[in-house]
């Protein structure tokens, strides 16, 4: 299998146009080459029955079959223990940001209210939404004005009487990163891990609830994988339409409704491609990697650029930095883009500039923005 997806690699670059571009978006992201290279034929080719892989119905044994595989592979990439269900659900992250409180509140047991960690920008979408449904508590929140740090990890007081404790792993908008995970005692921790799913090793143990929408590191955006722990089930989820039910959507193999197809045959070639190039400790190592030479760049600039996010807290998929001249920014854009830089505009709420590292996105395209970085600051310096 290996040697076919250096094969499909292969083909893959020998295809690509002469000059190289590179997408640094937040997402929907970069695809590894591989997997867009065999895409093609895997799911787009019909068959003797006249229908591509991704035209065949989701009842019928062809399309279980990748159900199956996916799942099967995903679980085996995190090591995900066994009283855990593993969802393939249509929608984005922010869907969930209603069917946490939609399935998991149980006023008749006494869990009432929500719990929340605001470490920026969706965190505090998450838990704006949430409020529509309960009673949020905060729990823990930045240091400082502005966040530029995840939440201390010490000395979180998560009432008895909240359902969960949600937590944003990584912060796409602010470029934050949780250096390691908060105690909730018996509150399930539950994490939106969109940005950071699959970028390196995670202990699903130590989770009630992970979920992660697909446009980062799993594939195509439209899809979410939910990683639940079977006692979370069990709750009554009054609130919740059938199709936004984690129970019957686990009890009906994630295909109570439609699912996205495409996105759950891409998300398979995905974790095969992942698997067969090492696992998740070579993509975080890969990840550190790159992370390390786009932020040493931007630290030895001599203040040029610089990276507001603390040491320690800084995410290694999603670098927010700024010119110290701000005016130059768009500047920097435009030239960026001329060189085949694209996509780094930062957030609207942030300002700026960010790089986002996902796992496909190879060590070339982040030494080519380092080279540009340092010619622009030369220029305009």
């Amino acid at each position: 299998m290996a040697a076919s997806w250096r094969a499909d690699a292969a083909m893959a670059q020998h295809d690509a146009p002469a000059k190289a571009a590179w997408n640094f978006a937040a997402g929907p992201a970069r695809l590894p080459d591989a997997v867009l290279a065999r895409a093609g034929a895997a799911l787009f080719e019909r068959g003797a029955d006249g229908a591509a892989a991704i035209e065949r119905p989701f009842t019928g044994a062809g399309f279980r079959e990748v159900l199956a595989d996916a799942r099967q592979r995903l679980a085996a990439l995190l090591g995900v223990p066994d009283h855990y269900r593993v969802l393939f659900l249509a929608g984005g992250a922010m869907h969930q940001f209603s069917m946490l409180p939609m399935n998991l509140l149980d006023p008749a047991s006494g869990l009432r209210r929500v719990a929340y960690a605001d470490s920026g920008y969706w965190s505090r979408r998450a838990m704006q939404e949430a409020a529509r449904y309960a009673e949020v508590a905060v729990v823990a929140r930045h240091a400082g004005a502005l966040p530029l740090t995840a939440p201390p990890l010490d000395d979180w007081q998560v009432p008895p009487d909240c359902a969960y404790c949600h937590i944003t792993a990584n912060e796409t908008v602010d470029g934050i990163a949780y250096p390691a995970w908060p105690n909730t005692g018996a509150v399930p921790l539950v994490a939106d891990a969109t940005s950071c799913f699959l970028s390196a090793p995670l202990d699903v143990s130590k989770f009630g609830l992970i979920y992660a929408s697909a446009q980062k590191n799993i594939g195509p955006s439209g899809l979410t994988v939910v990683i639940v722990r079977e006692d979370l089930l069990r709750r009554p989820a009054l609130a919740a339409p059938s199709a936004l039910c984690y129970r019957l959507q686990a009890a009906q193999d994630s295909c109570l409704n439609t699912p996205p197809t495409l996105a759950i045959h891409l998300a398979a070639l995905v974790f095969d491609w992942i698997s067969e190039s090492g696992g998740l400790v070579a993509m975080a190592s890969a990840n550190r990697r790159k992370a390390d030479l786009l932020y040493s760049a931007i630290d030895s600039s001599q203040g040029f650029y610089t990276a507001p996010v603390a040491h320690g807290h800084r995410s290694t998929t999603n670098v927010r930095f700024h010119l110290a001249d701000e005016r130059l920014t768009e500047v920097f854009l435009t030239d960026a883009a001329a060189a085949g830089l694209h996509h780094l505009r930062g957030h609207r709420q942030v300002g700026g500039l960010r790089a986002s590292l996902y796992n496909a996105m190879p060590d070339a395209g982040v030494a080519a923005l380092v080279d540009f970085m340092a010619e622009f600051a030369r220029g305009h310096g």
